[in-house]
């Protein structure tokens, strides 16, 4: 199976982000010959702090994800937080894309699934691999027409993630798309003051070692300048490394 990316920024920040990201996706996409898709939230629902940015809301964001789509001719990702997002997300976005901690809300699968877009669920911080076989369960009986699994790492507390890359098998067992979330992987939650801390350098392993174990695409942040990025900042890729990573998978 073909490897499929997703690439972004973590939060919506302005336009002028949202353009310079896609060019180089765009540019990337065309120099090899592969399928990345954009992602970007229009709100993270799930920060640390209330003092977080959060992005700039539903209607401004979706419309700021239509302009990328219809400018740069990209596929589009991007997360809901509740039932009531989603027919609008799905008017715009080509993946809706569930958050790990909410995985289990049947609520918010089903009006997904409902959508007929393509849904990416992300395994929850305290699940198996093979506990995922019920949330796909939940949107396929909902109508879901295609469901992608993704592995970001288990929580123990502690500020810290591990991840058992023995979950990309296991949940390969359940759908054929498995992807790592090689960013979010990196997180160390809660550990930057009210802020979410992180160590991009082990991004690139990462993705690496979830080829080793089967994975079907990738998923990574990315930022111009990630230490000035609003959200995840210290987990984000720096853009211009996006390329040469994304050969060294496809080597």
């Amino acid at each position: 199976m073909q490897p499929i990316f997703i690439a972004g920024p973590c939060v919506i920040e302005s336009q002028e982000l949202l353009d310079t990201v896609a060019e180089e996706l765009c540019r990337l996409n065309q120099k090899l010959g592969i399928d990345i898709i954009f992602k970007s939230s229009f709100d993270k629902a799930n920060r640390t702090s209330i003092r977080s940015f959060r992005g700039p809301g539903l209607e401004i964001g979706l419309q700021m994800l239509a302009d990328v789509k219809s400018r740069y001719g990209l596929r589009i990702l991007t997360d809901v937080h509740e039932s009531h997002q989603a027919e609008a997300a799905g008017a715009v976005c080509d993946v809706l894309q569930i958050p790990a901690f909410l995985c289990r809300q049947t609520d918010l699968l089903v009006a997904a699934a409902k959508t007929g877009k393509t849904v990416n669920i992300k395994k929850a911080q305290f699940l198996s691999g093979a506990d995922m076989r019920y949330p796909v369960e939940k949107a396929k009986d909902a109508g879901a027409k295609e469901v992608w699994l993704t592995e970001r790492g288990n929580c123990f507390g502690y500020n810290n993630l591990v991840v058992d890359f023995r979950n990309i098998p296991d949940m390969l067992e359940i759908v054929p798309r498995v992807i790592m979330d090689c960013t979010h992987s990196v997180q160390r939650p809660g550990a930057g003051n009210g802020t979410t801390a992180g160590d991009r350098r082990f991004v690139p392993s990462m993705a690496l070692a979830a080829k080793a174990f089967g994975a079907t695409g990738y998923f990574f942040e990315v930022h111009p300048n990630p230490d000035k990025g609003l959200s995840d900042g210290p987990n984000m890729l720096q853009l211009n490394q996006l390329e040469q990573l994304i050969t060294q998978i496809l080597s």
